[in-house]
């Protein structure tokens, strides 16, 4: 009894601001975690009641200028359950989805995930190439733009930045493939006369990578740049920044210890987001450099339509949105104190 009585009160109690920050958390994540299930359901109805509004017969399409008969056609529609009413496909599409299950492609004869998972490295291998080289560009010049504000290098890199951001990308595309006259390859990702080797075959895949790379680069940076830009601007006449000036640092330090800092929290947010964006941004690209990743997958799908592989690969791509979205999300909460709830 003496012992209790002589201990520091309320010692062994937990700190209500601890629980209370801790809850908060928790409730952030799964109020999070929620919007991002539904949101990836919403993805799934859709993506099944969109492609089914694609004029054409996936059926016909697939027996074209082939000696079938009128039962071989109806044994097609059972296997892939195009005969059944639309209710009934949402169902069947639901429970093999529930199972891991994306089905078969009705072109290629083969299971959806298979080609899903073959096509995913390229785009990566392009979306990552490109991304990263953007970040690193956009920001740089961003940070360049905003701390000379008014000057003519501020001006032509704005100027340019928005005139990119607003090209088309497949039309950029094609004036690259015009310019370069040969210079780079393009077609595909690797070439079939490359030697054996690791390093034969890396350079020849660098080789190909050039010009769909360049061609979301040059569009990808000038998001980065304008959002850096804007940002540091904001930051630039804060009072901390004058605390920092005043106490002697020299003004290069001010920005890359103080500015750059806080005003890199809404890029950390849009480079998250750009990641999934661009997965599913790069069809038109894929497209026209014939680089053998999932946006030239969704293409081929196009065309008959292949009503498994789209709603598979839709899926992905917008999954990655979703999924990039979330980490982007609670990322940010990581990193900026201001918006953790107290």
């Amino acid at each position: 009894m003496t012992e209790v009585l002589s201990g520091t009160p309320g010692a062994d109690l937990p700190d209500p601001d601890e629980r209370r920050r801790g809850t908060g958390t928790g409730r952030f994540l799964a109020g999070k975690i929620g919007g991002a299930l539904l949101s990836l359901f919403a993805v799934v109805v859709l993506g099944f009641l969109l492609f089914r509004m694609i004029p054409g017969d996936p059926i016909a399409t697939k027996t074209k200028e082939r000696p079938v008969t009128p039962e071989q056609i109806a044994e097609l529609r059972i296997k892939y359950g195009v005969d059944k009413p639309m209710h009934e496909q949402f169902v069947d599409y639901l429970s093999h989805l529930v199972r891991g299950d994306l089905q078969d492609s009705v072109f290629f004869n083969r299971p959806v995930a298979d080609l899903i998972l073959e096509r995913l490295w390229p785009t990566v291998l392009l979306v990552g190439t490109a991304t990263l080289l953007a970040i690193a560009l956009g920001l740089w010049l961003g940070v360049r733009a905003a701390w000379r504000h008014g000057s003519r290098f501020d001006r032509v890199q704005t100027g340019l930045a928005l005139t990119l951001w607003s090209v088309p990308q497949f039309w950029l595309g094609l004036l690259l493939l015009i310019a370069t006259q040969g210079l780079f390859p393009s077609r595909g990702m690797t070439s079939p006369d490359v030697g054996p080797g690791f390093i034969e075959q890396g350079l020849d895949v660098a080789h190909h990578l050039v010009l769909p790379a360049v061609t979301l680069l040059v569009v990808i940076y000038a998001q980065y740049m304008l959002v850096m830009r804007s940002s540091l601007l904001e930051e630039m006449n804060a009072d901390y920044l004058t605390t920092a000036r005043a106490k002697g640092l020299r003004d290069d330090l001010v920005r890359r210890r103080h500015a750059v800092p806080n005003a890199l929290l809404p890029t950390v947010t849009l480079i998250f987001l750009q990641f999934g964006l661009v997965v599913s941004g790069t069809v038109t690209v894929e497209t026209v450099f014939s680089w053998p990743g999932l946006g030239q997958l969704t293409y081929e799908a196009l065309r008959g339509p292949d009503l498994p592989l789209l709603q598979g690969v839709f899926l992905v791509l917008a999954g990655s949105v979703i999924v990039m979205n979330l980490i982007a999300e609670v990322l940010y909460r990581v990193i900026d104190p201001r918006v953790r709830v107290q």
